[in-house]
């Protein structure tokens, strides 16, 4: 163990977890009544997904989350952060509760809490039900009120054992990724359709808080509230006026476009002028932005990389970005970007292709501390994808990840000390897992798993991150 000289000291209080999805780790797609969800239908589309692959079998979470916990606990993670599968628990989206399904979700709190670690339930991680979908998606602005009483159901039945709750998880990628680019389900690609699903997404998080804060007033006790976002330290290349205008249109579309409604009752101005030709906002009705912009208790934050964004590609060497208005460096293109590249800066960069920089993250969440306050912050998501390998010793030895979280903990650390009022660490992935479009190519685990065999291994940085969260310590170096 490093000594204190060596060590970074994190607040006694501080949480330490790990993080999943349902489609990405569970299986059992047919199993005890679930119904379908986007994702079974777009993986099973040709060419959508990498090798064909789908959420099944997954790592059979669904059969072996007794195990996965018990390894958490003999790690030290005090938190697991999960999301629920809308469609185990509502197969059709709505009206009718699959009580088997809801009960796999009792037995996994029950067996959390008995293990000692805390349940931090996200209640949507992108997998509609596909009858929802069928209806119009997230740009009908029926599936918001669909989404709450949803929220309602699975909140009725855990809100007794559970005291964190997070409505959606990164609703940029719902939003764009899914309805705008078609790089995830359901696959389409209506740039208008995107921004309705934008606001009805978040329409939905308000109505699901204002929801499950009823029931917690009849139920008593203290909960802890909020959503999951993915926002991005943007910044422009240069001081030339195209790549400052280019930072400031793709902050907005990334960033504010879900900040300023949550945060402040409003989208903004500059926004709403730049989707001009795309929609004129006509799906916002009377008490949508104060139902959106209802106090939260916690902000998760999922970092993965920076953005640097050029508004011209004059002076760029080739090969060191996007074309605009297509996937590039950093594969965040969407509605509105067009003009824009996304400029690598010749950092290491991971499997996935994104570049590692965790002053981009302390630069992040200073940022939110100082433009949104008055809401603590969690960072629900970090990690990198890396080509693992099992040696021969049997081990899987991974010091690349090592490294960048190492290094995005004290990022983290910096930040804390700065004021920021960080809470908690979460880091993606506990189990490698199904990578939504990239299949099963890329693994973000600090668990290894053998797909065939769903054998698990502890990586050297699941190790390592457990010494962390028993001790509270990060080495320095």
């Amino acid at each position: 163990m490093a000594s204190a000289v060596d060590a970074v000291s994190f607040p006694a209080d501080f949480v330490w977890g790990a993080a999943t999805a349902s489609y990405q780790i569970e299986g059992a797609t047919k199993e005890d009544g679930r119904g379908p969800c986007i994702w079974d239908t777009f993986a099973a589309t040709p060419g959508r997904v990498l090798n064909g692959d789908s959420g099944e079998p997954a790592t059979d979470h669904y059969h072996l989350y007794r195990d996965d916990i018990a390894l958490m606990k003999e790690l030290g993670i005090g938190a697991y952060r999960f999301s629920v599968a809308w469609p185990r628990v509502q197969p059709d989206g709505k009206g009718r509760i699959n009580p088997v399904g809801l009960d796999f979700y009792r037995r996994l709190v029950d067996e959390l809490l008995e293990a000692g670690i805390t349940p931090w339930p996200t209640l949507y991680h992108w997998d509609l039900p596909q009858p929802l979908e069928d209806d119009g998606g997230w740009p009908n602005r029926d599936t918001a009120y669909r989404f709450a009483e949803y929220a309602a159901v699975v909140h009725g039945a855990l809100g007794d054992r559970v005291r964190h709750w997070n409505t959606l998880n990164e609703p940029w990628c719902s939003a764009f990724l899914g309805y705008a680019e078609g790089q995830h389900a359901p696959g389409r690609t209506e740039p208008a359709a995107s921004i309705a699903a934008v606001h009805h997404l978040l329409l939905g998080h308000g109505l699901a808080i204002a929801a499950m804060r009823e029931q917690q007033a009849q139920h008593g006790g203290e909960q802890l509230m909020g959503i999951v976002l993915n926002p991005s330290d943007i910044r422009p290349y240069s001081d030339r006026e195209a790549d400052v205008d280019a930072a400031r249109r793709i902050d907005g579309l990334r960033n504010r476009i879900f900040l300023d409604p949550l945060f402040r009752g409003a989208y903004p101005e500059d926004v709403r002028e730049d989707l001009a030709q795309v929609t004129d906002f006509g799906f916002v009705h009377e008490g949508d932005l104060a139902a959106i912009s209802a106090p939260l208790d916690l902000l998760g934050v999922n970092f993965y990389n920076h953005d640097r964004v050029a508004g011209s590609t004059e002076g760029l060497e080739p090969g060191t970005f996007s074309e605009p208005g297509v996937p590039g460096a950093t594969a965040t293109s969407w509605v509105g970007s067009e003009h824009v590249s996304f400029v690598r800066s010749g950092y290491p960069r991971t499997r996935m292709g994104w570049e590692v920089d965790a002053n981009g993250l302390y630069a992040l969440l200073t940022r939110l501390a100082a433009d949104y306050p008055g809401v603590e912050l969690y960072v629900t998501e970090n990690g990198a994808a890396y080509a693992d390998t099992v040696t021969p010793d049997g081990e899987v030895h991974d010091p690349e990840r090592l490294d960048y979280i190492r290094s995005h903990l004290l990022a983290a650390h910096r930040a804390i000390e700065d004021g920021v009022p960080l809470k908690g660490y979460f880091a993606w992935s506990l189990l490698d897992n199904y990578e939504w479009a990239w299949g099963y190519s890329q693994r973000f685990g600090i668990v290894y798993v053998d797909y065939g065999t769903q054998e698990r291994i502890v990586k050297d940085s699941g190790r390592w991150y457990g010494s962390v969260a028993r001790s509270g310590e990060v080495p320095a170096r």
